[in-house]
């Protein structure tokens, strides 16, 4: 059965299709700078990459161009061998804690949710709405980036805000990269063989969230109302005092929409290093001797370590650490300078073992209280699953 799954951004689409139950990738690629100039797409079939440079003016046309590579490049031969189509939505609220089939109610609720996330949801409902004209026999599942989390308990998902802020306007952790942690989860239960064990999985790219798992539920995530919040990220500033923004606005003046920006845009790594907000950018700082990548690259992995030992101890211990994303699995000083800094909880690093990216290790030795693991996350095929789920 060929199954799609498809990422849209507000001026991008990415896409994988499957035939599933096999997972075996037929064909992927990704459609870039939708409704600007100068746009263009990429593909990669039959282990060949090939860039094509036309106009997208929207994700409708880019969807004509999807479905006709697939029939130019005989992955189908007519649309209708397409049997479902899974949609990565950022936003679901509080409101689905596991993947549903898109219809008219879910897609309204979706509007709905917007101003939780103004950038993703419409953008996301952009790229569903081309599909279900293009493929409109195709089964629409929508995969959101929030429902893994929504296994956490009030303890742990509300804010010390009044009360009313979560009645009246949803104010609460959410938690983000749901996707990814669910997979690496998934996996690590696989490579230990059982299901029930406690995992903190780390999630640390140029966006970055922790997740505290038990029995494969979410008890508690770093990201929070909004992606930018816990970690040190690439441009994001993370964990702040709330205070600093009515403080900074009354100083320079900036409104509230400059304060956002600031925090999302211009903060983390780039805000301290002054350099990038590439994580490979910043080691190569270092290597020069610029104590500003240092700072940062220092600030960004204590607060790894933090999280990390604050899960610990709301698990009561732990079977298992896992990274992934771009740093987790391509860093090799990040990860050692982590587990160097969780060394008090008898977590012993394999150099040897950590010279590794992009590849699934143990990098920890047979002596370590903790093994560690890197696992390189697939949310696409995740979002095949579970489209393959409704279609089968």
């Amino acid at each position: 059965m060929k199954i799609l799954s498809v990422n849209a951004g507000s001026s991008s689409l990415k896409f994988q299709m499957y035939e599933m139950p096999e997972e075996t990738v037929l064909i992927s690629g990704v459609f870039e700078r939708i409704g600007i100039e100068n746009s263009f797409y990429t593909i990669k079939v039959n282990g060949e990459q090939i860039k094509k440079e036309v106009q997208l003016p929207n994700h409708e046309v880019a969807v004509e161009y999807l479905t006709n590579e697939l029939l130019e490049n005989h992955i189908v031969d007519d649309l209708s061998e397409i049997k479902g189509i899974g949609h990565r939505l950022v936003h679901g609220g509080d409101k689905y804690a596991d993947s549903v089939v898109l219809n008219e109610d879910v897609m309204k609720t979706v509007e709905e949710l917007t101003p939780l996330a103004p950038l993703h949801n419409p953008a996301n409902l952009v790229g569903v709405r081309a599909f279900q004209k293009i493929v409109p026999n195709a089964v629409a599942v929508a995969v959101f980036d929030t429902a893994f989390h929504q296994t956490m308990d009030k303890i742990a998902y509300l804010y010390s805000t009044p009360y009313e802020w979560y009645e009246k306007y949803g104010v609460r952790k959410y938690g983000f990269h749901g996707t990814s942690h669910k997979y690496i989860v998934n996996r690590i239960h696989e490579i230990l063989g059982r299901n029930d064990i406690k995992v903190i999985t780390c999630h640390i790219g140029n966006g970055g969230s922790i997740s505290a798992i038990e029995n494969g539920k979410c008890i508690d995530t770093s990201m929070g109302f909004t992606p930018n919040a816990g970690l040190i990220m690439g441009s994001r500033s993370g964990d702040i005092d709330a205070t600093i923004i009515p403080y900074i606005m009354e100083k320079t003046g900036s409104t509230i929409q400059e304060i956002d920006n600031a925090l999302n845009k211009k903060s983390g790594l780039l805000g301290i290093s002054g350099i990038s907000s590439d994580s490979r950018d910043i080691e190569a700082g270092i290597e020069a001797g610029n104590e500003r990548a240092v700072l940062a690259q220092k600030m960004y992995v204590r607060r790894v370590i933090n999280y990390i030992a604050q899960y610990y101890v709301e698990l009561g211990g732990c079977d298992a650490i896992a990274f992934t994303a771009g740093v987790g699995e391509n860093s090799i000083s990040v990860r050692k300078k982590i587990i160097e800094g969780l060394s008090v909880l008898g977590i012993k690093l394999d150099e040897e073992a950590n010279n590794v990216r992009g590849k699934e290790a143990l990098i920890t030795s047979a002596d370590s209280s903790i093994p560690c693991y890197v696992v390189p996350t697939d949310e696409e095929v995740m979002i095949a699953r579970d489209a393959y789920f409704f279609c089968k």
